[in-house]
Protein backbone atom coordinates (compact mmCIF):
# COMPACT_ATOMS: atom_id res chain seq x y z
CA UNK A 1 0.00 0.00 0.00
CA UNK A 2 2.97 2.23 1.17
CA UNK A 3 4.69 1.25 -2.35
CA UNK A 4 1.20 2.46 -4.73
CA UNK A 5 1.02 5.56 -2.40
CA UNK A 6 4.83 6.44 -2.50
CA UNK A 7 4.57 5.75 -6.77
CA UNK A 8 1.62 7.86 -7.07
CA UNK A 9 3.27 11.16 -5.00
CA UNK A 10 6.45 10.66 -6.93
CA UNK A 11 5.00 11.03 -10.54
CA UNK A 12 1.76 13.20 -9.64
CA UNK A 13 4.65 15.15 -8.24
CA UNK A 14 6.57 15.67 -11.32
CA UNK A 15 3.67 15.83 -13.06
CA UNK A 16 2.47 19.15 -11.00
CA UNK A 17 5.68 20.51 -9.32
CA UNK A 18 5.71 23.42 -11.70
CA UNK A 19 2.16 24.30 -11.65
CA UNK A 20 2.41 24.06 -7.36
CA UNK A 21 5.22 27.16 -7.86
CA UNK A 22 3.65 28.93 -10.47
CA UNK A 23 0.13 28.87 -7.83
CA UNK A 24 2.25 30.30 -5.22
CA UNK A 25 4.24 32.92 -6.80
CA UNK A 26 0.96 33.97 -9.23
CA UNK A 27 -1.12 34.13 -5.61
CA UNK A 28 1.52 36.55 -3.96
CA UNK A 29 1.28 38.76 -7.49
CA UNK A 30 -2.67 38.36 -7.12
CA UNK A 31 -2.92 40.02 -3.76
CA UNK A 32 -1.62 43.15 -4.81
CA UNK A 33 -2.48 43.64 -8.43
CA UNK A 34 -6.39 41.94 -8.57
CA UNK A 35 -7.92 41.17 -12.25
CA UNK A 36 -8.71 44.41 -13.86
CA UNK A 37 -12.29 45.96 -13.76
CA UNK A 38 -13.95 48.88 -13.51
CA UNK A 39 -14.77 50.29 -10.58
CA UNK A 40 -18.07 51.87 -9.22
CA UNK A 41 -15.77 55.15 -8.29
CA UNK A 42 -14.33 55.00 -12.25
CA UNK A 43 -18.03 54.30 -13.66
CA UNK A 44 -19.65 56.70 -11.95
CA UNK A 45 -16.99 59.33 -12.08
CA UNK A 46 -17.23 59.02 -15.71
CA UNK A 47 -21.03 60.04 -16.17
CA UNK A 48 -22.25 63.21 -17.65
CA UNK A 49 -25.27 65.33 -15.80
CA UNK A 50 -28.63 63.99 -17.29
CA UNK A 51 -29.50 66.90 -18.23
CA UNK A 52 -32.78 68.71 -17.80
CA UNK A 53 -35.38 70.51 -20.69
CA UNK A 54 -34.45 67.75 -23.60
CA UNK A 55 -37.46 65.70 -24.56
CA UNK A 56 -37.72 62.00 -22.97
CA UNK A 57 -40.48 59.67 -23.41
CA UNK A 58 -41.70 57.75 -20.28
CA UNK A 59 -39.72 55.08 -18.78
CA UNK A 60 -42.89 52.49 -19.85
CA UNK A 61 -42.53 53.28 -23.30
CA UNK A 62 -39.06 52.54 -23.17
CA UNK A 63 -39.13 49.26 -22.14
CA UNK A 64 -41.90 48.56 -24.54
CA UNK A 65 -39.47 49.77 -27.51
CA UNK A 66 -36.66 47.75 -26.16
CA UNK A 67 -39.03 44.62 -26.57
CA UNK A 68 -37.57 43.00 -23.69
CA UNK A 69 -40.68 41.64 -21.98
CA UNK A 70 -39.26 40.63 -18.69
CA UNK A 71 -37.73 43.71 -17.85
CA UNK A 72 -36.99 44.28 -14.22
CA UNK A 73 -34.37 47.51 -14.28
CA UNK A 74 -34.13 50.76 -16.42
CA UNK A 75 -31.34 53.25 -16.27
CA UNK A 76 -31.48 56.85 -18.22
CA UNK A 77 -27.66 57.93 -18.73
CA UNK A 78 -26.54 60.74 -21.12
CA UNK A 79 -23.90 59.57 -23.85
CA UNK A 80 -21.81 61.70 -26.24
CA UNK A 81 -24.99 61.24 -28.16
CA UNK A 82 -27.41 61.64 -26.14
CA UNK A 83 -29.41 60.25 -23.03
CA UNK A 84 -30.77 57.06 -23.80
CA UNK A 85 -32.52 54.11 -21.49
CA UNK A 86 -30.72 51.14 -20.54
CA UNK A 87 -33.28 48.50 -20.38
CA UNK A 88 -32.33 45.44 -18.42
CA UNK A 89 -33.50 41.73 -17.72
CA UNK A 90 -32.26 38.83 -16.38
CA UNK A 91 -30.67 37.90 -19.35
CA UNK A 92 -30.41 40.81 -21.39
CA UNK A 93 -29.97 44.67 -21.92
CA UNK A 94 -30.94 46.57 -24.52
CA UNK A 95 -30.43 50.50 -24.99
CA UNK A 96 -32.69 53.25 -26.63
CA UNK A 97 -32.92 56.42 -27.65
CA UNK A 98 -34.98 58.57 -24.40
CA UNK A 99 -36.51 60.96 -27.21
CA UNK A 100 -38.25 58.60 -29.57
CA UNK A 101 -37.72 54.80 -28.43
CA UNK A 102 -35.00 53.95 -31.43
CA UNK A 103 -32.26 51.58 -31.38
CA UNK A 104 -29.10 53.15 -29.15
CA UNK A 105 -26.72 49.67 -29.39
CA UNK A 106 -23.49 51.31 -30.76
CA UNK A 107 -21.91 49.81 -34.28
CA UNK A 108 -19.66 52.97 -35.06
CA UNK A 109 -16.20 52.73 -34.15
CA UNK A 110 -16.88 56.94 -34.13
CA UNK A 111 -19.38 56.63 -31.68
CA UNK A 112 -17.48 54.40 -28.92
CA UNK A 113 -14.36 56.92 -29.48
CA UNK A 114 -16.52 59.48 -28.65
CA UNK A 115 -18.26 57.78 -25.85
CA UNK A 116 -14.74 57.08 -24.00
CA UNK A 117 -13.18 60.55 -24.66
CA UNK A 118 -16.19 62.06 -22.80
CA UNK A 119 -15.69 59.11 -20.07
CA UNK A 120 -12.12 59.72 -19.74
CA UNK A 121 -12.48 63.84 -19.37
CA UNK A 122 -14.93 63.17 -16.39
CA UNK A 123 -12.27 61.46 -15.15
CA UNK A 124 -9.48 63.16 -15.65
CA UNK A 125 -7.40 61.42 -17.77
CA UNK A 126 -5.45 62.32 -21.01
CA UNK A 127 -7.76 61.66 -24.24
CA UNK A 128 -5.24 63.62 -26.97
CA UNK A 129 -3.78 60.76 -28.63
CA UNK A 130 -7.33 58.48 -27.95
CA UNK A 131 -7.61 55.59 -30.98
CA UNK A 132 -9.71 52.64 -31.56
CA UNK A 133 -7.57 49.38 -31.62
CA UNK A 134 -10.47 46.41 -32.11
CA UNK A 135 -14.22 45.44 -31.67
CA UNK A 136 -14.13 42.24 -30.68
CA UNK A 137 -16.03 39.80 -28.48
CA UNK A 138 -12.93 38.62 -26.07
CA UNK A 139 -9.53 39.59 -25.47
CA UNK A 140 -7.72 38.62 -22.78
CA UNK A 141 -9.32 41.10 -20.31
CA UNK A 142 -12.91 40.96 -21.35
CA UNK A 143 -13.72 37.04 -21.27
CA UNK A 144 -15.16 37.11 -17.83
CA UNK A 145 -19.00 36.22 -18.30
CA UNK A 146 -20.12 39.43 -16.88
CA UNK A 147 -19.65 41.03 -19.96
CA UNK A 148 -21.56 38.67 -22.17
CA UNK A 149 -24.38 40.84 -22.15
CA UNK A 150 -22.53 43.59 -24.04
CA UNK A 151 -20.33 41.87 -26.58
CA UNK A 152 -18.34 42.44 -28.91
CA UNK A 153 -16.68 45.49 -27.24
CA UNK A 154 -14.88 48.42 -28.62
CA UNK A 155 -11.30 48.77 -27.03
CA UNK A 156 -10.20 52.12 -27.00
CA UNK A 157 -6.44 52.90 -25.88
CA UNK A 158 -6.05 56.53 -24.62
CA UNK A 159 -2.22 56.60 -24.94
CA UNK A 160 -1.62 58.32 -21.80
CA UNK A 161 1.37 57.97 -19.95
CA UNK A 162 -0.50 54.82 -18.07
CA UNK A 163 -1.50 52.81 -21.04
CA UNK A 164 -5.07 53.18 -19.99
CA UNK A 165 -7.04 51.24 -22.73
CA UNK A 166 -10.98 51.39 -22.24
CA UNK A 167 -14.13 49.19 -23.14
CA UNK A 168 -16.92 50.34 -24.36
CA UNK A 169 -20.25 48.00 -24.70
CA UNK A 170 -21.75 47.67 -28.46
CA UNK A 171 -25.24 47.06 -26.69
CA UNK A 172 -25.69 49.82 -24.13
CA UNK A 173 -22.88 52.27 -25.36
CA UNK A 174 -21.85 52.02 -21.95
CA UNK A 175 -18.14 51.97 -20.59
CA UNK A 176 -17.51 48.59 -18.93
CA UNK A 177 -14.11 47.76 -18.22
CA UNK A 178 -10.44 49.52 -18.25
CA UNK A 179 -7.27 48.56 -17.75
CA UNK A 180 -3.85 49.94 -17.55
CA UNK A 181 -0.22 49.00 -19.16
CA UNK A 182 0.78 48.19 -14.73
CA UNK A 183 -2.23 46.26 -14.48
CA UNK A 184 -2.32 44.31 -17.83
CA UNK A 185 1.81 43.27 -16.81
CA UNK A 186 1.33 42.04 -13.45
CA UNK A 187 -1.84 40.46 -14.58
CA UNK A 188 0.70 38.43 -17.17
CA UNK A 189 2.42 37.07 -14.07
CA UNK A 190 -0.71 36.73 -11.98
CA UNK A 191 -4.43 36.26 -12.54
CA UNK A 192 -3.64 35.03 -16.15
CA UNK A 193 -1.19 32.52 -14.91
CA UNK A 194 -3.07 31.22 -11.62
CA UNK A 195 -6.51 30.89 -12.91
CA UNK A 196 -4.77 29.24 -15.95
CA UNK A 197 -6.55 32.11 -18.05
CA UNK A 198 -5.32 32.01 -21.44
CA UNK A 199 -8.29 33.87 -24.15
CA UNK A 200 -8.52 30.79 -26.12
CA UNK A 201 -9.20 28.70 -23.18
CA UNK A 202 -11.26 30.75 -20.90
CA UNK A 203 -13.92 32.32 -23.68
CA UNK A 204 -14.68 28.69 -23.90
CA UNK A 205 -16.41 28.44 -20.22
CA UNK A 206 -18.01 24.92 -19.77
CA UNK A 207 -14.19 23.62 -21.03
CA UNK A 208 -12.33 25.95 -18.54
CA UNK A 209 -14.58 24.61 -15.67
CA UNK A 210 -13.90 21.37 -16.79
CA UNK A 211 -9.95 21.48 -17.33
CA UNK A 212 -9.40 23.98 -13.94
CA UNK A 213 -11.46 21.73 -11.82
CA UNK A 214 -9.42 18.62 -13.12
CA UNK A 215 -6.18 19.83 -12.36
CA UNK A 216 -7.07 21.41 -8.82
CA UNK A 217 -8.32 17.87 -7.93
CA UNK A 218 -5.26 15.66 -9.49
CA UNK A 219 -2.63 18.71 -7.26
CA UNK A 220 -4.74 18.16 -4.47
CA UNK A 221 -4.68 14.49 -4.76
CA UNK A 222 -0.60 14.66 -4.83
CA UNK A 223 -0.20 17.20 -1.93
CA UNK A 224 -2.31 15.05 0.55
CA UNK A 225 -0.37 12.00 -1.26
CA UNK A 226 2.86 13.48 -0.09
CA UNK A 227 1.91 14.74 3.77
CA UNK A 228 1.15 10.77 3.76
CA UNK A 229 4.68 10.10 3.09
CA UNK A 230 6.48 12.84 4.83
CA UNK A 231 5.03 11.99 8.23
CA UNK A 232 5.33 8.28 7.46
CA UNK A 233 9.23 8.84 6.70
CA UNK A 234 9.66 11.61 10.21
CA UNK A 235 12.57 10.48 11.38
CA UNK A 236 13.68 11.39 15.37
CA UNK A 237 17.12 12.60 15.87
CA UNK A 238 17.68 13.54 19.25
CA UNK A 239 13.82 14.36 19.86
CA UNK A 240 14.13 16.48 16.89
CA UNK A 241 12.55 15.64 13.65
CA UNK A 242 14.87 14.60 11.12
CA UNK A 243 14.52 12.78 7.65
CA UNK A 244 16.00 9.78 6.32
CA UNK A 245 16.82 11.47 2.86
CA UNK A 246 19.94 13.34 2.11
CA UNK A 247 20.35 16.54 -0.20
CA UNK A 248 17.99 18.35 -2.32
CA UNK A 249 15.13 15.15 -0.92
CA UNK A 250 15.57 15.84 2.73
CA UNK A 251 14.96 19.75 2.17
CA UNK A 252 11.65 18.83 0.34
CA UNK A 253 10.97 16.38 3.16
CA UNK A 254 11.73 18.95 5.71
CA UNK A 255 10.11 22.07 3.92
CA UNK A 256 7.21 19.75 2.93
CA UNK A 257 6.52 19.01 6.43
CA UNK A 258 6.87 22.91 7.92
CA UNK A 259 4.16 23.38 4.84
CA UNK A 260 1.79 20.84 5.04
CA UNK A 261 -0.90 22.29 6.96
CA UNK A 262 -1.19 25.46 4.63
CA UNK A 263 -0.29 23.34 1.14
CA UNK A 264 -2.83 20.95 1.87
CA UNK A 265 -5.69 23.62 2.74
CA UNK A 266 -4.22 26.43 0.11
CA UNK A 267 -5.04 23.47 -2.34
CA UNK A 268 -7.96 22.41 -1.22
CA UNK A 269 -9.75 25.55 -0.95
CA UNK A 270 -7.71 26.82 -4.33
CA UNK A 271 -9.54 23.76 -5.74
CA UNK A 272 -13.05 25.14 -3.84
CA UNK A 273 -12.76 27.93 -6.11
CA UNK A 274 -13.78 26.08 -9.21
CA UNK A 275 -16.71 24.14 -7.29
CA UNK A 276 -19.85 26.51 -8.83
CA UNK A 277 -22.20 24.00 -7.35
CA UNK A 278 -20.65 20.85 -7.19
CA UNK A 279 -20.73 20.30 -3.41
CA UNK A 280 -21.91 23.60 -2.15
CA UNK A 281 -24.97 25.91 -3.12
CA UNK A 282 -23.79 28.84 -5.19
CA UNK A 283 -25.50 31.77 -3.18
CA UNK A 284 -27.98 32.49 -5.55
CA UNK A 285 -31.92 32.44 -5.67
CA UNK A 286 -34.05 29.41 -6.69
CA UNK A 287 -36.33 29.82 -9.87
CA UNK A 288 -39.19 30.25 -7.49
CA UNK A 289 -37.84 32.85 -5.22
CA UNK A 290 -36.34 34.83 -8.11
CA UNK A 291 -39.87 34.65 -9.63
CA UNK A 292 -40.94 36.59 -6.31
CA UNK A 293 -38.07 38.77 -6.64
CA UNK A 294 -37.61 39.83 -10.05
CA UNK A 295 -41.29 40.02 -10.85
CA UNK A 296 -42.03 42.00 -13.85
CA UNK A 297 -43.75 45.36 -12.48
CA UNK A 298 -46.28 47.11 -14.17
CA UNK A 299 -43.99 49.95 -16.11
CA UNK A 300 -46.72 52.55 -16.62
CA UNK A 301 -46.58 53.21 -13.49
CA UNK A 302 -42.95 53.88 -12.85
CA UNK A 303 -42.42 57.74 -11.57
CA UNK A 304 -41.43 59.36 -14.62
CA UNK A 305 -39.00 62.56 -15.60
CA UNK A 306 -42.07 64.66 -15.81
CA UNK A 307 -43.91 63.71 -12.62
CA UNK A 308 -40.64 64.12 -10.60
CA UNK A 309 -38.35 66.25 -12.16
CA UNK A 310 -35.27 65.51 -12.94
CA UNK A 311 -32.03 67.35 -10.57
CA UNK A 312 -29.19 69.64 -12.17
CA UNK A 313 -26.69 66.86 -10.06
CA UNK A 314 -27.88 63.48 -11.17
CA UNK A 315 -25.77 61.48 -13.25
CA UNK A 316 -28.16 58.85 -13.48
CA UNK A 317 -31.59 57.74 -12.99
CA UNK A 318 -32.71 54.02 -12.21
CA UNK A 319 -35.93 52.92 -12.31
CA UNK A 320 -36.51 49.03 -10.44
CA UNK A 321 -38.78 46.63 -9.37
CA UNK A 322 -38.64 45.75 -5.96
CA UNK A 323 -41.44 43.68 -3.83
CA UNK A 324 -43.87 44.52 -6.33
CA UNK A 325 -43.60 48.17 -6.58
CA UNK A 326 -41.10 50.24 -8.72
CA UNK A 327 -38.85 52.65 -7.43
CA UNK A 328 -36.88 55.34 -8.80
CA UNK A 329 -33.46 55.98 -7.81
CA UNK A 330 -31.55 59.51 -8.50
CA UNK A 331 -27.94 59.33 -8.48
CA UNK A 332 -26.48 62.86 -7.50
CA UNK A 333 -23.12 61.43 -5.99
CA UNK A 334 -21.12 58.57 -5.56
CA UNK A 335 -22.50 57.73 -2.12
CA UNK A 336 -26.00 60.25 -2.43
CA UNK A 337 -29.12 59.36 -4.04
CA UNK A 338 -32.50 60.06 -3.58
CA UNK A 339 -35.74 56.99 -3.88
CA UNK A 340 -39.01 57.57 -4.63
CA UNK A 341 -41.62 54.88 -5.00
CA UNK A 342 -44.67 54.71 -7.43
CA UNK A 343 -47.84 55.56 -6.82
CA UNK A 344 -47.10 57.81 -3.77
CA UNK A 345 -46.47 61.69 -3.60
CA UNK A 346 -43.22 62.54 -3.40
CA UNK A 347 -42.90 64.52 -0.36
CA UNK A 348 -44.21 60.97 1.29
CA UNK A 349 -42.17 58.59 -0.01
CA UNK A 350 -38.74 59.92 -0.49
CA UNK A 351 -35.57 59.01 1.08
CA UNK A 352 -32.16 57.80 0.42
CA UNK A 353 -32.11 53.79 0.87
CA UNK A 354 -34.55 51.14 1.23
CA UNK A 355 -35.54 50.56 4.88
CA UNK A 356 -36.02 47.46 7.30
CA UNK A 357 -39.20 46.78 6.58
CA UNK A 358 -38.70 46.84 2.67
CA UNK A 359 -36.45 44.21 2.79
CA UNK A 360 -38.72 41.88 5.20
CA UNK A 361 -41.57 42.56 3.03
CA UNK A 362 -39.56 41.29 0.39
CA UNK A 363 -38.04 38.05 2.32
CA UNK A 364 -41.65 37.20 4.11
CA UNK A 365 -42.91 36.91 0.83
CA UNK A 366 -39.93 33.99 -0.55
CA UNK A 367 -39.19 32.34 2.80
CA UNK A 368 -40.34 30.98 6.28
CA UNK A 369 -40.11 32.35 9.65
CA UNK A 370 -38.18 35.63 8.66
CA UNK A 371 -37.11 37.78 11.46
CA UNK A 372 -36.33 41.94 11.52
CA UNK A 373 -33.85 42.64 9.01
CA UNK A 374 -30.91 43.92 10.71
CA UNK A 375 -28.20 46.57 9.01
CA UNK A 376 -24.95 44.11 8.38
CA UNK A 377 -21.41 45.11 9.98
CA UNK A 378 -18.40 45.96 8.40
CA UNK A 379 -16.83 43.37 9.62
CA UNK A 380 -19.49 41.04 9.75
CA UNK A 381 -17.89 37.08 8.94
CA UNK A 382 -20.18 36.91 5.73
CA UNK A 383 -19.82 40.15 4.23
CA UNK A 384 -21.42 41.95 1.63
CA UNK A 385 -20.86 45.36 0.31
CA UNK A 386 -23.34 47.82 -1.55
CA UNK A 387 -22.94 49.24 -4.60
CA UNK A 388 -23.14 52.46 -3.21
CA UNK A 389 -20.36 54.03 -0.71
CA UNK A 390 -22.26 54.00 2.81
CA UNK A 391 -25.42 52.85 1.89
CA UNK A 392 -27.17 49.68 4.49
CA UNK A 393 -26.87 46.07 3.04
CA UNK A 394 -29.80 44.19 5.70
CA UNK A 395 -29.55 40.94 6.36
CA UNK A 396 -32.72 38.60 6.70
CA UNK A 397 -32.75 35.76 8.26
CA UNK A 398 -35.44 33.57 7.62
CA UNK A 399 -34.60 30.26 10.07
CA UNK A 400 -31.36 28.66 8.15
CA UNK A 401 -31.76 30.69 5.18
CA UNK A 402 -30.56 34.14 5.18
CA UNK A 403 -30.83 36.98 2.92
CA UNK A 404 -28.32 39.93 2.39
CA UNK A 405 -30.12 42.76 0.63
CA UNK A 406 -28.80 46.03 -1.13
CA UNK A 407 -30.09 49.32 0.34
CA UNK A 408 -29.56 51.43 -2.40
CA UNK A 409 -30.85 49.56 -5.80
CA UNK A 410 -32.86 46.40 -4.04
CA UNK A 411 -29.85 43.46 -5.46
CA UNK A 412 -30.20 40.80 -3.34
CA UNK A 413 -26.29 40.43 -3.16
CA UNK A 414 -26.18 36.92 -0.96
CA UNK A 415 -28.40 33.55 -0.53
CA UNK A 416 -26.67 31.98 2.46
CA UNK A 417 -27.82 28.61 3.43
CA UNK A 418 -25.89 26.13 5.51
CA UNK A 419 -23.72 25.21 2.62
CA UNK A 420 -23.10 28.56 1.56
CA UNK A 421 -22.17 29.63 5.03
CA UNK A 422 -19.39 26.70 5.31
CA UNK A 423 -18.29 27.28 1.79
CA UNK A 424 -16.91 30.63 3.00
CA UNK A 425 -15.04 29.58 5.18
CA UNK A 426 -13.79 26.49 3.40
CA UNK A 427 -13.11 28.51 0.28
CA UNK A 428 -12.89 32.10 0.75
CA UNK A 429 -11.07 32.27 4.54
CA UNK A 430 -8.90 29.22 3.58
CA UNK A 431 -7.42 30.47 0.39
CA UNK A 432 -7.10 34.43 0.98
CA UNK A 433 -7.04 34.59 4.78
CA UNK A 434 -10.03 36.80 5.21
CA UNK A 435 -10.89 36.05 8.60
CA UNK A 436 -12.37 38.95 10.41
CA UNK A 437 -9.24 39.75 12.83
CA UNK A 438 -7.02 39.97 9.64
CA UNK A 439 -9.28 41.54 7.82
CA UNK A 440 -8.89 44.16 10.55
CA UNK A 441 -5.07 43.85 10.20
CA UNK A 442 -4.40 44.18 6.78
CA UNK A 443 -0.11 44.43 7.11
CA UNK A 444 -0.35 41.16 9.40
CA UNK A 445 -2.51 39.99 6.58
CA UNK A 446 0.03 40.83 3.77
CA UNK A 447 2.84 39.33 5.56
CA UNK A 448 1.10 35.88 6.34
CA UNK A 449 -0.20 35.98 2.80
CA UNK A 450 3.55 36.45 1.08
CA UNK A 451 5.33 34.45 3.95
CA UNK A 452 3.40 31.34 3.56
CA UNK A 453 3.07 31.96 -0.24
CA UNK A 454 6.80 32.23 -0.62
CA UNK A 455 6.95 29.08 2.13
CA UNK A 456 4.85 26.66 -0.74
CA UNK A 457 7.14 28.68 -3.66
CA UNK A 458 10.32 27.41 -1.83
CA UNK A 459 8.47 23.65 -1.17
CA UNK A 460 7.44 23.54 -4.99
CA UNK A 461 11.26 24.35 -6.14
CA UNK A 462 12.88 21.63 -4.11
CA UNK A 463 10.24 19.93 -6.17
CA UNK A 464 10.79 20.36 -9.09
CA UNK A 465 14.48 19.60 -8.45
CA UNK A 466 14.08 16.16 -7.16
CA UNK A 467 11.96 15.48 -9.88
CA UNK A 468 14.02 16.74 -12.46
CA UNK A 469 16.93 14.98 -11.04
CA UNK A 470 14.29 11.53 -11.08
CA UNK A 471 13.65 12.20 -14.81
CA UNK A 472 17.46 12.83 -15.45
CA UNK A 473 17.98 9.35 -13.82
CA UNK A 474 14.97 7.36 -15.43
CA UNK A 475 15.70 8.23 -18.63
CA UNK A 476 19.49 8.16 -18.69
CA UNK A 477 19.69 4.87 -17.70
Amino acid sequence: MMGAIVLSHRWLGIAFCLLFAMWFASGIVMHFVPFPVLTEAERFAGLAPVERGEAIMAVGGAVVASGITDATRVRLIRRSDGPVYLVSGPSRVRSVRASDGADASVESPGVALAIVQDHARGRGLDVTHATIIARADYDQWSVPNGFDRHRPLFRIALGDAAGTEVYVSSRTGEVVLDTTRFERGWNLAGSVLHWIYPTVLRSDWPLWDRLVWTLSLLALIAAALGAVVGIVRIRLRGGLIGSPYRGWHALHHIVGLAATAFVLTWIFSGWLSMDHGRLFSRGQLTPAEAGVTNAVPDWRGAPSPYQQPLSTSAREVEWFAFNANVFRRDRTGLGSQTLTKAGQPTRDRQMAFLDEQDVLSLTTRIAAGCGVASVLADNDDYPAHSIVPGAPVYRSRCGDLWFDVDGADGSVLQRLDGSRRAYRWAYSALHTLDFPVLMAHPRLRDVLIVGLCALGLVFSVTGIVVGWRRLQAKFST
